[in-house]
Formats: C-alpha cells, structure tokens, sequence
C-alpha cells in the first residue's frame, strides 16, 4: 500500500512538474510570437560595429517587418526595409564596391546597411534616437525641416509635434519596442 501511495504521488508530481514546462514553454512561445527576435548574432554584431544599442536594431526590425522579410509596396526590401537607392547611396557611403540590391535579402547585409544608416542618421542627430529614428522612417530632408521650425519657434521638436502622423506613430512604435526588446531579451542582444 506504501508503495502504491509513493507511486501516486510521483506520478502526480511529474505531471505537475511536465505540465509547469509546458504553461512555461507556452507562454515564451506567446511572448516571442508578440515581440519576435531572430538574427540576433548579426544584431549582436552589426551593433558592436556600428556603435548601436542592439535593441535599436531589433525595434526598427520590428516596426519594420516584424522579422518577416517582404517586399513593401514602395520597393523596400529586408528586415530593415531599405530602399535600393538608399542602399547604393549606403554602398558608396561605406566604400563598398559589389553591392546589388539582390544583397538586400540577405539578412546580414540588410542588417549592415540598415544599421550603418542609423549610426548615420545617429551621428547627424547628435545621438538624438527619436530624431534617427524619426528619419528612418520620414525622410532626412523632412526631419531637418521640422527641427529648423521647431528651433525657429523657439522650441525642440517632440515626437507629439511630429507632422506626419505615420512618422509620429513610427517613432512611438520604435521607441517603445526597444524598451521591450531591453527588457524581454537582455541575454540575446548581449545586454547582461
């Protein structure tokens, strides 16, 4: 009778036990379904290159493609969503000498294109994120415009002050994924 009772409760301990892994595995499949990452050695590495908070990256992916490369309607390509002209102007920016924009579907060169043009836009930006990002989406000449009449009215530009309302919600997007992407995915990104 002992054993039988022992026998029980083992089997309803491993049961416990099999059904936590499986409510536990359950739910990161849920939260890597809502907030994906894939790729992330080369936004590990593309980062330390370029000098960028990995989870910039992962949030621009993110807002971009959801890590679902497709072609966009005006042409972009990749998880990073880069424009073949953007990505022959990045070429000869960066001293690259072979670039097709068949390469764009390669992830590690989308990812290298799209992140030397956010150190660049970074960089023209004085390290303002929200500006970078900003122009990523909306246009270099758009934003410089919106800074010049924001300091013209005495005043920095916000992302609430934003005129195009896709830009706007692009930046908030962005800005909001990459403090998800910090907190869901620290280890990955390289973070810890």
């Amino acid at each position: 009778m002992r054993q039988r009772t022992l026998g029980t409760l083992a089997a309803i301990a491993a049961t416990l036990v099999c059904a936590a892994l499986v409510v536990s595995a359950l739910q990161q499949a849920a939260r890597n379904s809502a907030l994906p990452l894939t790729n992330s050695s080369i936004i590990r590495e593309q980062a330390a290159a370029k000098r960028l908070d990995p989870a910039l990256i992962a949030a621009v992916i993110y807002a971009e493609t959801r890590f679902e490369p497709r072609p966009s309607p005006a042409g972009a390509q990749g998880l990073m969503q880069i424009l073949p002209a953007t990505a022959y102007y990045l070429a000869r920016l960066s001293g690259g000498s072979a670039f097709t924009a068949r390469d764009l579907a390669s992830p590690s060169v989308n990812v290298a294109y799209g992140s030397y043009y956010l150190r660049y836009l970074l960089d023209h930006y004085g390290g303002n994120e929200m500006l970078a990002v900003a122009a990523y989406n909306g246009g270099l000449a758009n934003v410089d415009r919106w800074v010049a009449q924001a300091v013209g009215a005495g005043r920095t530009l916000t992302v609430e002050a934003i005129p195009f309302p896709e830009t706007r919600e692009y930046v908030q997007r962005v800005l909001s994924a990459q403090r998800a992407y910090r907190a869901t995915y620290p280890r990955a990104l390289g973070l810890l």
